[in-house]
């Protein structure tokens, strides 16, 4: 067995995988994807989501039209909602929350005030706005969902990439992302015995498959074939697991965007932990936004899906080979040379020789110690300088 094949002889007797997390970073960008997504953001196969994002935009058009020529309508027996009335409507559409918030940004006025006024007094000063604003060109999706929303307001030249384009990417390298194919929905870590098990049930509270009204964010994992990468202080294997997630809003809410990384544990409230070789693209929506992800994004996830982990696993072999202190003196030297303070550089000193009872002596070692650090700093700018340097050491090892 080599150390690219399916360890399953690292299996206990429950099927899981025993991990180190005290190695590389911690990511919390799923978890607080999964803390804050209600029940029907929540779904449970990529089947499930892609039918409920392809629907939406099957059931949705654009239009392009002069910001002067919108009208807002407001009854005073409705005092809560405003309507708009675009060129060549059959009907009144309504903003929705988000895009009610785009078109206060269009003419300068401030949506949380607007908002807090009785929609009567709102539309007044909305269609002043519009029809003082300078003759301008904007981009509409509306949406038919039991009445016509009106889901964004963007510029005319928005790249837009719809959601389901990008479900339809992860489907082509995970099929239905419930184990017909190697990625799936994570496993989770079992704190009390530091055992990764990589068969959980998907339910509304395991999934990491999540779409609101204005995004969709999507985590898979390759966590049944683990990846071992030289041993721990103990003898054991330091395992791997190979993961990405993936982001969109058809809305202009955010970029699209694609994150992969090996990592050694999802946990219950989805914190990804031990996590190394993050890698992260993102594309804005502008005009050429749609070939880009046809050229570039939906490529790189079938690579990174279909590549060998073998110059991952050469490059931390690497790192662990390439001894860089024998002394105190030289690992002061070390670190202070990349631009640690005389505190941090003790502190990381202190924290490999604690984790490993030795203190470092090969780049792995030492970038282990930093990245341990930098967990701990409050501050992300500078929990992510000092990550950013452990990467830069980790890479020119390789």
């Amino acid at each position: 067995m080599t150390n690219l094949e399916t360890l399953d002889g690292r299996r206990d007797a429950s099927g899981g995988y025993k991990v180190d997390i005290s190695r590389g970073e911690r990511i919390g960008r799923v978890s607080s994807e999964w803390f804050s997504r209600p029940n029907d953001e929540r779904y449970l196969s990529l089947s499930e989501l892609y039918a409920s994002v392809k629907g939406r935009a099957e059931r949705s058009r654009t239009r392009t039209v002069e910001s002067a020529a919108i009208r807002v309508e407001a009854h005073r027996d409705d005092p809560e909602n405003l309507a708009l009335i675009l060129p060549d409507a059959e009907a009144p559409v309504a903003p929705t929350h988000w895009s009610f918030g785009q078109l206060a940004s269009l003419v300068s006025a401030p949506a949380a005030y607007l908002r807090q006024l009785p929609a009567p007094l709102a539309g007044i000063n909305l269609q002043y706005g519009l029809t003082s604003h300078r003759a301008e060109q904007i981009k509409t999706l509306e949406t038919e969902d039991g009445r016509t929303e009106l889901r964004a307001v963007t510029g005319p030249d928005y790249g837009r990439i719809y959601d389901h384009e990008l479900v339809a990417a992860v489907q082509k390298i995970a099929g239905n992302g419930t184990g017909d194919t190697r990625w799936k929905v994570p496993g989770t870590l079992d704190w009390s015995s530091g055992v990764y098990n990589p068969m959980v049930d998907i339910t509304k509270d395991t999934t990491t498959l999540y779409a609101s009204d204005r995004d969709v964010f999507l985590f898979l994992v390759d966590d049944m074939n683990p990846i071992e990468a030289g041993k721990l202080s103990d003898g054991s294997p330091d395992l791997y697991f190979r993961g990405f997630y993936c982001w969109n809003s058809e809305v202009g809410a955010k970029t699209l965007g694609i994150a992969s990384f090996y990592l050694r544990a999802v946990c219950q409230n989805r914190n990804l932990w031990g996590v190394e070789d993050f890698q992260e693209i993102s594309i804005r929506h502008s005009k050429y936004a749609a070939n880009r992800f046809a050229h570039e994004a939906a490529p790189a996830l079938t690579r990174f899906a279909d590549s060998s982990p073998r110059p991952f696993v050469e490059g931390i072999r690497a790192a662990r080979e390439r001894i860089v202190a024998h002394s105190d003196d030289d690992r002061t030297d070390f670190l202070r040379k990349r631009g640690f303070s005389k505190a941090e550089t003790a502190r990381i000193v202190e924290t490999v020789l604690a984790e490993e009872g030795r203190p470092p002596e090969s780049v792995f070692d030492f970038v282990q110690g930093i990245t341990a650090v930098a967990r701990s700093k409050p501050q992300q700018d500078t929990r992510l300088e000092m990550e950013g340097k452990a990467k830069k050491l980790l890479e020119r090892a390789a």
